[in-house]
């Protein structure tokens, strides 16, 4: 089976496990719009091969993903001076949730293998995949408050449900890192082993997964799906792109957001 070329991303299809890696290690796998774009458009080719029974989620280098590019973020296309349309800006503003929304409803079932950083989109994105292995010095956090703007791509939805209200608002409004441990005892993750071991760990999982049979596998992981989305009954990310770009031009969010890439840069200096 070949696999199309992505200039984001890398995927090996050699057999019923599949792995899809975000592959730019120069920037953490920060994701811009073209990855955004990609990564949907590789849920969907997942989508139309269904002899892919299981997907490992990844990524290239130090990270699994330092969440959403700031040099190539939608924010830049969705800016009223970019000279596109209202229609056009909006539907940039929603690529995020479109990504995590075409992840998350893949027929295949997805196995996010967590090494280094996952930070904000990077956590979301792992909460769209069905399982969760993380190395045990992987670092978590969701700093877009502090970069002036509120969580979307539907992350907000996904959390709760994943790791309850209580700590998603204490995360996401406090910005402040937490560990896999942390994590794991919240209900996020489903494994945490050493650095060492970690791609045996998610390839031994996604096994585990490939060699039950598809249909109650198929129906089980749509049942599940069902079932969180009828709990969060009433929630809804609907428009949560024009939240996002609604604040991200305030001039608080503006001088916040200054201030962190202040802080970023010097610590890297340091």
């Amino acid at each position: 089976m070949t696999a199309p070329a992505f200039d984001t991303l890398a995927l090996d299809v050699p057999g019923p496990i599949a792995r899809l890696t975000l592959n730019r290690p120069e920037r953490l796998n920060a994701m811009g719009a073209t990855m955004l774009r990609e990564l949907a458009e590789a849920a969907r080719w997942f989508d139309g091969n269904p002899e892919v029974r299981v997907v490992i989620v990844s990524g290239a280098g130090r990270a699994f993903s330092a969440g959403a590019d700031l040099r190539d973020s939608p924010v830049g296309e969705a800016s009223p001076r970019s000279g596109n349309s209202w229609a056009v800006r909006r539907e940039v503003g929603q690529l995020g949730l479109r990504m995590a929304d075409a992840v998350e409803g893949m027929r295949a079932v997805t196995v996010a293998q967590i090494h280094g950083y996952a930070v904000g989109g990077g956590v979301v994105l792992a909460a769209a995949c069905d399982l969760r292995v993380a190395a045990e010095d992987a670092v978590f956090s969701i700093p877009e408050i502090e970069l002036g703007i509120p969580l979307a791509w539907g992350g907000i939805p996904r959390l709760v449900r994943e790791i309850g209200p209580a700590l998603t608002r204490e995360l996401v409004m406090t910005c402040r890192r937490f560990s896999p441990a942390e994590a794991k005892a919240a209900g996020f993750l489903n494994r945490v082993v050493p650095a060492g071991l970690l791609r045996e760990e998610a390839e031994s999982l996604a096994a585990q997964v490939a060699g039950m049979p598809s249909v109650p596998i198929t129906i089980t992981k749509e049942h599940v799906n069902a079932v969180t989305r009828a709990m969060g009954q009433g929630s809804t990310s609907f428009a949560d792109g024009d939240a996002l770009l609604s604040a991200a031009f305030d001039p608080e969010s503006l001088e916040s957001a200054r201030k962190y890439l202040e802080r970023t840069v010097e610590r890297k200096r340091r």
